[in-house]
């Protein structure tokens, strides 16, 4: 069973403003998303009624999905007061093409790969996956692997900059040097990943 522990010993950590941040990563890695950039998805991109928000942290996300009329299943490997109270490991939980609905969700940086890897697995075919990631995701010869076999239909870079924010302390981090960028998957697609910019 894979845990989400960030590398506490890397000195290249975002926190905050800062893409090399001597700070010890948050012990769970969990940053939280800025609600804005699930309103900016949702202008984007129609999903199915059914969403599941697989590593949920305090709602962030799952709130703003819910208030546009969403049911959204809400689990995390760890329980931060909201979801599902029990643990659920979203990277070994589930069989493929077992989940009726889309994914959307921002997964720990650590393991960015896998749950993209995961969530095209458990959805069935033409269902959507979107994960909210760093511009850098785009970068690496694992990925490269992955989305040459996978590619994602779109992605939409953020030209503004959004946070997540360590711990869902947003007041601490008012902005931000990371570029953040929506990668949607729709299971089957085979064409060329579009680019597009919001916010």
């Amino acid at each position: 069973m894979k845990d989400w522990t960030g590398d506490s010993r890397s000195s290249f950590v975002t926190l905050g403003a800062s893409n090399h941040s001597a700070e010890i990563r948050q012990e769970h890695d969990y940053y939280a998303t800025e609600p804005r950039a699930a309103e900016l998805l949702l202008e984007q991109e129609r999903f199915a009624h059914l969403i599941w928000e697989c590593a949920c942290g305090e709602g962030h996300l799952s709130k703003v999905l819910e208030q546009a009329g969403h049911e959204v299943i809400s689990t995390d490997l760890f329980y931060r007061g909201f979801g599902w109270p029990a643990p659920v490991n979203f990277l070994s939980e589930k069989p493929e093409g077992s989940f009726t609905g889309d994914i959307i969700t921002n997964p720990p940086y650590r393991y960015a790969l896998e749950f993209a890897e995961q969530a095209v697995k458990v959805i069935k075919p033409n269902a959507k996956a979107a994960m909210f990631l760093k511009l850098t995701f785009l970068e690496g010869k694992n990925r490269r692997a992955f989305f040459e076999k996978t590619p994602p239909k779109t992605v939409y870079v953020s030209s503004s900059r959004l946070i997540c924010a360590k711990n869902g302390e947003f007041e601490k981090y008012p902005s931000s040097a990371v570029a953040y960028a929506w990668f949607v998957w729709e299971k089957g697609y085979c064409g060329e990943p579009v680019i597009k910019w919001i916010n």
